[in-house]
């Protein structure tokens, strides 16, 4: 994805709804280059066109999270992928970031997937090394994930060497959380299958705080996120033998 193209997903994320012809004033380039741009968007699920104007979806979609900070993300998931091996087993949970792992995964190595999202299953089935089992569930189609009992029951089937999940907040006291009872539960359950729980999330989820509790801290092993995580919070995790690695926030070249 180019650097122009970052700049309307940024602009888009932050109005959800903008005209076209505002985008290309706003960068300087024409209304034929802004909606090539918007045609490329659309076609891998960031954005939606409408009579003139670029819209961002509902905030429980994939495409719709995976735009925002797009960039760092997509670090964040290439980071995280050079911990698997070829030829693990691993479990990825339908974050935006987990998604964006996927991706790179199936293009990259010959691994076994497993995962609770149609989203991800969709997302890679091109990709040359896409190796997945979906679980099966209740279909919760806003966010394009199977919960509840059955994918839980499901899950104990398998064994993983690790279990990647993102995250829609954090504290101290209670660890990483999430917005949704039954996705958060089936991820609690998803994450006892594994060697290792890893969390894959950008640094804003620092500052925010889900309703109920997905991963206790001390069930982490690993965090991958971006450089502007907030040192009190990076010494949080490190205190309690969480490993961080973070990628930094900005294209390298880019000013600050």
């Amino acid at each position: 994805m180019t650097e122009r193209q970052d700049k309307i997903l940024a602009i888009v994320a932050g109005s959800r709804r903008v005209e076209v012809s505002v985008l290309a004033e706003e960068l300087g380039v024409s209304q034929v280059t802004i909606r090539k741009d918007l045609d490329q968007l659309e076609d891998i699920g960031f954005v939606r066109r409408e009579h003139g104007y670029a819209l961002f979806g509902s905030v429980d979609d994939v495409g719709t999270r995976m735009a925002i900070n797009y960039d760092i993300k997509r670090r964040i998931a290439r980071t995280a992928a050079e911990t698997v091996e070829e030829g693990e087993t691993v479990m990825i949970e339908s974050g935006s970031c987990c998604a964006l792992l996927a991706e790179e995964l199936a293009n990259n190595k010959r691994v076994m997937i497993i995962t609770n999202s149609a989203f991800i299953a969709s997302h890679i089935r091109h990709a040359p090394h896409a190796n997945v089992i979906l679980l099966g569930g209740e279909y919760q189609g806003s966010s394009q994930v199977v919960v509840g009992p059955m994918t839980s029951k499901w899950a104990e089937i398998f064994m993983s060497s690790k279990f990647f999940v993102g995250t829609d907040g954090f504290t101290e006291k209670y660890g990483f959380t999430g917005r949704d009872h039954l996705r958060t539960q089936t991820a609690r359950d998803m994450a006892q299958q594994a060697e290792e729980v890893i969390v894959l999330t950008d640094s804003d989820k620092f500052l925010q705080q889900g309703a109920e509790g997905l991963v206790r801290t001390e069930q982490v092993a690993a965090v991958f996120t971006d450089d502007r995580i907030l040192p009190e919070k990076e010494a949080f995790l490190r205190e309690r033998n969480v490993r961080v690695h973070k990628v930094a926030s900005t294209r390298i070249g880019a000013a600050a």
